[in-house]
C-alpha cells in the first residue's frame, strides 16, 4: 500500500468516526419526550407514581450532588413510625379502688400532619365516686425531620412543594426536574446511594401536600431555559397551554 493510499484510508476512517459522533449527538438532541399524561387534580392528598434517583447516575453526574435550583441534594430522614390513633393505658401503684368501664376506648380524631408537631390528647374517665379524672399525654418533637430532595414536573408540583409519604412519614421538597418527568405524574425521590435507589424501585404512593410551591416562581425560572423541550413542555403547561404541551414531542 502506497503512502497516498494509507493517507486516504486514514482520512476515511477519521471521517467515519466524526460522522458517527454527529449522528449520536443528533439522536440525543431529538430524543422523544415521554408520553404526556393529563395532570392529577390538585388536592392535599394524592396517589402518585414514585421512582428514585441518586447523584451518581450517568445522566446526573455532570450536576454532581446539586439540584436544578443550585442547592445541594438531601436525603430524607429515616422513616417515621407514628400511631395516629392510640389507646390510653393507666397503671396504678396503689390497690385498685377505681372502676373503669372496660368498653370505654379512646380514639382521637385524625389530624393533619404538622412538621413541628406537639399534641396533647385528653381523656376523661369515670371514677367512684363520680370525680372526673383527666389523663394527659403529650408527644413533643425536639426538631423537625430532615426534608429530602425530590424531582418532578414543576407544572404539576411547583418548585418548593413539600409533601409527606403516608407510608413512611418521610417528607420531601421538590427542588429538581428531569427529562423523563416532563408531562408525567411521577415524582422522583432522591436517595443517597445506588443501593437505596434500587431498593425503592417504582412504587405507587399516597402523599399529603404540606405546602404548595409558587407556580409563578417556577415559571419565571423555567422560562430562562425553555430551549430544552422538556422544560418548554412545563412552561406551556404553567402558562395554561395544556393542549400545546400535550402535542410537544
Amino acid at each position: 500500500m502506497t503512502y497516498v493510499q494509507r493517507r486516504n484510508l486514514a482520512l476515511a476512517v477519521l471521517a467515519a468516526f466524526i460522522a458517527l459522533l454527529l449522528l449520536s449527538a443528533c439522536g440525543t438532541s431529538h430524543h422523544a419526550l415521554p408520553p404526556y399524561e393529563p395532570p392529577l387534580t390538585k388536592t392535599d392528598f394524592q396517589h402518585v407514581r414514585t421512582t428514585a434517583y441518586t447523584h451518581t447516575e450517568s445522566d446526573h453526574r455532570q450536576y454532581s450532588n446539586h439540584n436544578a435550583l443550585g442547592g445541594e441534594l438531601h436525603a430524607a430522614g429515616p422513616p417515621i413510625h407514628r400511631a395516629e390513633v392510640t389507646r390510653a393505658t393507666l397503671a396504678y401503684e396503689v390497690p385498685r379502688a377505681v372502676s373503669v368501664d372496660e368498653n370505654d376506648s379512646y380514639s382521637p380524631p385524625l389530624q393533619r400532619f404538622s412538621m413541628d408537631e406537639r399534641r396533647t390528647a385528653t381523656r376523661t374517665i369515670k371514677r367512684v365516686p363520680k370525680t372526673p379524672l383527666t389523663v394527659k399525654r403529650a408527644v413533643a418533637v425536639s426538631r423537625p425531620p430532615q426534608i429530602g430532595s425530590a424531582a418532578a414536573d414543576w407544572s404539576r408540583w411547583p418548585a418548593g412543594t413539600v409533601f409527606r409519604l403516608l407510608s413512611t412519614g418521610q417528607s420531601y421538597r421538590v427542588e429538581d426536574y428531569g427529562w423523563a418527568l416532563s408531562g408525567r405524574n411521577t415524582i422522583d425521590l432522591y436517595m443517597p446511594n445506588q443501593r437505596e435507589m434500587n431498593s425503592w424501585g417504582a412504587r405507587q404512593e399516597a402523599i399529603e401536600i404540606l405546602k404548595w410551591g409558587d407556580p409563578q416562581e417556577s415559571l419565571q425560572f423555567l422560562q430562562r431555559h425553555q430551549d430544552y423541550r422538556h422544560i418548554k413542555r412545563m412552561v406551556l403547561e404553567l402558562e395554561g397551554r395544556q393542549k400545546e404541551a400535550a402535542k410537544l414531542r
